[in-house]
């Protein structure tokens, strides 16, 4: 049971009823999660606000959605294990390459590049080698890739603490946790 309400966005008022109206008309839906950010107007519109400049990157939407899936389960979050999995799923990302990314890896040498950084990016809190960048630059990145790497690790990071804080009901189709050694 969550431990943060999930907002029912029929009930809702103000800034949030407007942020839930913006939400239904792209997803056609208010997912739990945002249901939950809105008990902050500011919280929900900030989240919002990252997610859309993120829509610009040069990274694109796929490349998003698995390092999300990486950091998701680095971090424990099954909620967003759970929903960008659904949501890679829509955008055609394969059953295979979405475990992969569950797992941190990808075939593709550049993707997996990038799920690495991410990966230490975590481990080490931004901290990354100088080696590490040159096998991303090697691997055909460049400095403001990089740069949207840490922003989706970053975003990524506030959705997965903000869903196990408040213990999230999960409105995606739930997923085994992978556990780690």
């Amino acid at each position: 049971m969550a431990r943060i309400k999930a907002l029912n966005p029929e009930e809702a008022t103000g800034k949030t009823k407007e942020l839930f109206d913006t939400v239904k008309s792209k997803m056609g839906m208010v997912p739990n999660m945002m249901r939950t950010l809105g008990n902050s107007p500011a919280v929900l519109n900030a989240y919002l606000g990252f997610n859309a400049g993120l829509s610009y990157s040069s990274l694109g939407g796929k490349l998003g959605e698995l390092i999300a899936l990486t950091v998701a389960n680095e971090n424990g979050c099954d909620y967003c294990n759970a929903a960008h999995s659904f949501v890679g799923g829509k955008m055609g990302i394969s059953e295979q390459e979405i475990d992969g990314a569950r797992n941190g890896f990808s075939s593709d040498t550049k993707i997996n590049a990038a799920l690495t950084l991410a990966k230490e990016i975590l481990n080490k809190k931004g901290a990354v080698s100088n080696e590490s960048l040159e096998n991303l630059r090697a691997a055909g990145f460049n400095d403001t890739q990089i740069l949207e790497i840490l922003a989706q690790v970053s975003l990524s990071i506030f959705t997965n603490y903000a869903n196990i804080l408040s213990e999230t009901d999960i409105d995606f189709p739930k997923l085994a946790p992978i556990f780690k050694n």
